[in-house]
């Protein structure tokens, strides 16, 4: 049975195409990983099929009563909400069937017979459907969810705006999951979450029963939970059955055929355009010149598409820096309560260290309280000798209106635009991406004109705030090839062991210094 059909689809942004003429039907069941990279459209297919984004042609069915959840990282929380509201929030339906059937209540002793007859028989209908949808023990499926994704031990009375970016994700994959949809829409749900949690959502979506689309870049957890491949690219959108790694394996299989085939078509059309260049003009051989014309006239081509640029990161490095880069003497960070015990660290020139820890333990914080960006509670941080400190923040700050030339402009006033376009294009940016405003672009796009910023600043210390999210495999690949060649120290909070674990030469567990119960 199918779930969602989409036919000829084509939109754009501009004069930017994105999709052109794509199709897509999704069957009940399917675990589809939809994947691509930065720019293809991912989001914006998902913001199309959801409602959020009219597409400039083609249609868009869901099939009837179909209840669709979307994991919207950029929901708005209100203040005063608790995490147990967000999370009781799921069943929000239920709650106007209960006060529905309340209200049927009510009407009973007055009705009519004929009506008596009608609100009885509504009356049943809502009550079989509270009970089929476990109505009469939310609490308790609330609990069960908020335990497994660790919301309870942050306390399900906590006020949602007082969470980190991590926590605020798990609270709203939490409440799509406790709405049990028909279909789950998931936009890059492992950014944020923690290895614990990671793995606790992949053995969900392993056993889930419906359809979900997920796109993601990492790579081990696709391959753990999906059947079926969409890939974006140039504007199109094609199918491959199985997981991520087999989808590799037919895709290159499939462009080298197509590669062999073009080369095929350009040695024959260069022999006939040959053939006739030499006979059209003899009375002998014409009619055979103009036979070949007609052929060439006729021939479908075969086009390449364009090879996407793929970034370069080359980090320049600064003058040496002393021995000691920072040590902390007593130091207790956090905001208005404490998020570590009295913490007394230190590192020195040519480490590189992982941060590791759950969600909203203080990692970020610390980070920003070595640089001076957050006061500490209590005690001291000293920063060493000769530091220059490259920094990467987890997100790019909202109401930025500059184009990216603007944005790097600003951080060169020197340069001139050859300089600008070369560099943001080094990074993997094309022409029509350096020309938009930075807030149009993608996740992954946004962080590459981060870290644009970044590598062309010498830095002998780089402080990198969870530089992986929305980074598609080739800039993750590039990046972590460009760290291990990386001649200064490196402190990075990360949460895929398999990017860090060759990078660095230490890890810190936060968690064992950590005021929070996690």
């Amino acid at each position: 049975m199918s779930i969602l059909t989409v036919q000829h689809l084509s939109h754009g942004f501009g004069d930017r195409a994105i999709f052109n003429d794509v199709s897509f039907r999704l069957l009940k069941g399917e675990h589809v990983g939809l994947v691509g990279a930065n720019g293809e459209g991912k989001s914006t297919f998902i913001n199309i099929i959801t409602g959020k984004l009219m597409p400039d042609e083609g249609d868009v069915q869901w099939a009837k009563n179909c209840r669709v959840g979307c994991l919207d990282q950029h929901a708005v929380l209100e203040k005063g909400m608790t995490l147990r509201d967000v999370l009781k929030s799921a069943f929000a339906w239920l709650f106007d069937m209960e006060a529905r059937m309340n209200q049927i209540c009510d009407m009973l002793g007055t009705a009519g017979e004929q009506e008596l007859e009608a609100l009885m028989e509504e009356l049943g209908e809502i009550q079989d459907l509270l009970t089929m949808h476990d109505f009469y023990v939310i609490d308790a499926k609330v609990e069960e969810v908020g335990r497994a994704l660790g919301l309870t031990d942050i306390g399900l009375d906590k006020d949602v705006l007082e969470l980190s970016g991590g926590q605020r994700t798990k609270a709203l994959l939490a409440k799509l999951l406790l709405e049990k949809p028909d279909i789950l829409l998931l936009d890059e749900p492992t950014n944020y979450l923690d290895e614990q949690h990671i793995e606790w959502l992949k053995r969900y979506l392993m056993e889930y029963e419906n359809a979900f689309v997920l796109i993601s870049h990492d790579i081990p957890f696709l391959n753990s939970v999906i059947n079926l491949v969409y890939h974006m690219e140039n504007q199109e959108l094609n199918r491959y059955v199985g997981d991520y790694d087999k989808f590799q394996e037919v895709y290159a299989v499939k462009k080298a055929q197509l590669e062999a085939a073009y080369k095929r078509q350009q040695q024959e059309i260069s022999e006939l355009k040959d053939f006739v260049a030499r006979n059209k003009a003899r009375v002998a051989t014409r009619n055979m010149a103009m036979s070949r014309q007609k052929k060439l006239d006729n021939m479908e081509l075969i086009e390449l598409a364009a090879e996407k640029p793929k970034p370069e990161f080359h980090f320049q490095k600064g003058r040496t820096s002393g021995k000691v880069l920072f040590e902390t003497s007593q130091l207790v960070i956090g905001y208005e309560e404490p998020l570590s015990k009295p913490l007394d660290l230190r590192m020195e020139r040519g480490q590189k260290v992982a941060l590791i820890g759950a969600n909203g333990i203080g990692k970020t914080t610390l980070l920003k309280s070595i640089l001076g960006l957050i006061p500490a509670l209590s005690g001291k941080c000293e920063l060493g000798d000769y530091l220059k400190i490259g920094y990467f923040e987890q997100e790019t700050p909202q109401g930025n209106t500059n184009t990216c030339i603007e944005e790097l402009w600003n951080e060169f006033p020197g340069w001139n635009q050859f300089e600008v376009r070369a560099a943001l294009a080094k990074c993997g940016l094309t022409t029509k991406h350096i020309e938009s405003q930075v807030r149009v672009l993608s996740g992954g796009e946004q962080a590459k004109v981060r870290l644009c910023k970044l590598i062309n600043r010498e830095s002998n210390l780089l402080l990198l705030d969870e530089p992986t999210n929305h980074l598609d495999v080739d800039a993750k690949a590039e990046l972590k090839r460009a760290l291990i060649e990386y001649k200064g120290s490196i402190l990075i909070i990360c949460h895929e062991p398999e990017f860090y674990q060759d990078v660095v030469t230490d890890v810190w567990d936060c968690g064992q210094w950590t005021t929070r119960l996690l």
